[in-house]
């Protein structure tokens, strides 16, 4: 019976997750610039395509990976030190 709810919460939560990064979906790029010049499609970048900044949120991504593996670190070295002792 365990397994079973398990394996529904994962399917129902899998559901969810794929329900709500729909709206994520980016929008499609705007049309090139048209030769001559004016009319539309002719922004201020003059053809140059921005990229998404990731500094910020790789930054991020780094100091949690950085933080998660040290406390997995000091538990295994608590838990190794904890068995090298006889109490």
């Amino acid at each position: 019976m365990k397994s079973f709810c398990n394996r529904w919460f994962r399917i129902i939560s899998l559901a969810i997750l794929l329900a709500l990064s729909y709206p994520a979906l980016a929008q499609d790029p705007p049309p090139p610039p048209q030769a001559g010049g004016g009319g539309e499609g002719t922004g201020g970048t003059d053809g140059e395509r921005n990229g998404a900044p990731i500094d910020g949120g790789l930054g991020i991504l780094l100091a949690l990976g950085a933080s998660y593996g040290a406390c997995k670190l000091y538990k295994i070295r608590k838990k190794k030190s904890g068995e090298e002792e006889p109490e």
